[in-house]
């Protein structure tokens, strides 16, 4: 038998979402646009960069197209993000995540109340 008691666990809400990108040219520039931001956390390591945010990021891609010196839309982003958690809202001119998905429920159309 295991005995799990040491790890322990924590269910309460964390308020965090966040993505992790390739540690490349690209996934650098979009890690040093969101540095610095209210909220926002970036950690550099071998292969990624994790970009983690309290409550909600906006990976606006005007703000990105002017640091990175070309235009970066979504097809760019997909391009340079591995994973994500929270829930994820793609915009013409930015990427969105929510820690909390009654937070993202009125941009996706998603209805929060009970079916009766």
């Amino acid at each position: 038998m295991v005995n799990n008691a040491k790890f322990g666990s924590d269910r309460s809400f964390s308020n965090l979402c966040g993505v992790t990108l390739m540690n490349n040219q690209n996934g650098h520039v979009v890690a040093d646009v969101m540095r610095g931001k209210p909220d926002v956390s970036v950690q550099e390591y071998p292969s990624m960069i994790r970009v983690d945010g309290v409550g909600k990021l906006v990976f606006d891609f005007a703000e990105i197209t002017e640091a990175i010196g070309f235009e970066f839309d979504q097809t760019d982003f997909e391009e340079i993000m591995s994973t994500h958690y929270g829930r994820m809202v793609h915009f013409d001119d930015k990427t969105m995540l929510f820690a909390s998905p009654e937070e993202a429920a009125e941009y996706i159309d998603f209805d929060l109340r009970p079916v009766q």
